[in-house]
């Protein structure tokens, strides 16, 4: 590429050349009905990409963006179709990735909760539909009971949690097409009662309740001695950001320093010992009952190349033992998911690729369970719409610690090169 390049810059009257990288949807992959698509295109047109675009068929433009980058949902019908995501530049040229996807599933598809499943309240309702009507799908709802619609939302997906007493709940998912139709799926729950099941919004702008520690190599130990300032490791969190934000207010997030390889933790202690949400849990009594966890945020920055990886843990110690779910997206360190080895103490790679975008809000879920026989299980792991099932289980260690943390962390490069990293939304659930 560097040879072409060089020639193209040699002799002028060699049209630019141009490539389009699509990393999501996976060329032939069978994906839902909202297909999240991530492009970016680069040229040799002196005057760069002018704008990228998604053609669902011959002639028919979906979808256009101004820039060489593009990150986008677009809701199609069950069918095979045969994409191509295309760039021009401002040079008069043009350059185009085909992708040929298969969109699946039933009109109403529930993928949470599962049918006859037990959960704790809120319970997270995650659904969407297709039609047959042209006009597409009006509206999806929620049925607690018979004639009780106690959610609706517009449009073919629907992400909501419901705040439900304990009991055997009947309900149904129904959606509602532009022509007049509507279907239904059945979802028969039972909500714990007298257990102990919640949610706590937007932590990334809660003051006080995180603390950030330096990890400095080899050993990655929190540094005693290292300050914000620096030198070795310098550090900053930001709250209130008004750009960029998804909800008005983000967080932003800063590492640099001079020691490579540096990593900066930011932990928050939210039920048990040194809880900052006012549930200590003295007697006990809500912790040992926690078996499943939701870590939910979107994060924005200008140039991941210059972050070794991004980590995300959820953390549980109960009755003298440790379970650490931590998962790291590597970017610079090889654009893969690595999960922690609890036994091992070590990073265990997945297989998974993980490609968060530039100037765009990327938004990962992920879901873990503490099992009835006390293992941990990483259930799955949510980047932009796209999920990768793990299932993967281990066993945990000892601790004297009691309670329930979260963990975010950013790591340095080999020149410890300084970047941002902007939070919001960071939902966190229990149950």
């Amino acid at each position: 590429m560097k040879s072409l390049i060089l020639f193209v810059a040699l002799a002028t009257a060699v049209p630019a050349v141009a490539e389009v990288s699509v990393t999501a949807p996976a060329n032939q992959s069978n994906v839902s009905t909202t297909v999240h698509y991530v492009a970016t295109a680069m040229t040799t047109c002196t005057h760069g990409v002018s704008a990228m675009g998604i053609y669902t068929a011959p002639g028919v433009l979906a979808y256009t963006v101004s820039g060489s980058s593009l990150n986008t949902e677009l809701t199609l019908n069950p069918g095979t179709y045969n994409t191509v995501v295309q760039e021009w530049d401002n040079c008069g040229g043009a350059t185009k990735t085909p992708i040929t996807i298969t969109v699946g599933g039933g009109p109403v598809k529930v993928t949470a909760p599962a049918n006859g499943s037990s959960v704790g309240s809120p319970v997270q309702f995650v659904a969407s539909a297709t039609t047959s009507c042209p006009a597409g799908v009006a509206a999806m709802g929620i049925y607690t009971a018979p004639g009780v619609l106690a959610y609706k939302v517009n449009g073919a997906v629907l992400n909501t949690p419901l705040t439900l007493k304990g009991g055997t709940y009947q309900t149904v998912v129904e959606e509602w097409d532009n022509c007049g139709g509507a279907a239904t799926t059945p979802i028969t729950i039972t909500v714990g009662s007298g257990g102990h099941s919640g949610q706590f919004a937007h932590l990334e702008q809660q003051s006080p309740g995180w603390t950030g520690y330096a990890l400095l190599r080899p050993t990655y130990n929190i540094c005693t001695s290292c300050v914000p300032t620096g030198p070795q490791v310098t550090w900053a969190m930001t709250q209130g950001v008004t750009s960029p934000a998804l909800s008005g207010n983000s967080t932003r997030m800063d590492i640099g320093g001079q020691a490579d390889y540096s990593d900066v933790l930011w932990n928050n202690h939210l039920i048990g010992d040194f809880s900052s949400q006012g549930l200590p849990d003295s007697n006990r009594s809500i912790v040992p009952n926690l078996h499943n966890f939701t870590y939910d945020v979107y994060f924005y920055a200008t140039d991941l190349s210059v972050s070794q990886a991004l980590e995300f843990d959820i953390n549980q110690f109960v009755n003298g033992q440790s379970f650490i779910w931590g998962h790291e997206c590597r970017i610079a360190g090889g654009n893969e998911w690595d999960i922690w080895d609890n036994q091992g103490q070590k990073w265990h790679p997945t297989g998974v690729a993980c490609n968060p975008v530039n100037n765009s809000w990327n938004h990962l879920v992920i879901h873990v369970q503490r099992t009835s026989d006390n293992q941990l299980l990483f259930q799955s792991i949510s980047l932009n719409g796209q999920t990768a099932t793990l299932n993967y289980s281990e066993s945990p260690t000892s601790t004297t610690w009691y309670g329930i943390t979260i963990n975010y962390q950013q790591n340095g490069n080999y020149v410890q090169q300084p970047y941002s990293i902007w939070l919001d939304n960071l939902t966190f659930t229990y149950f």
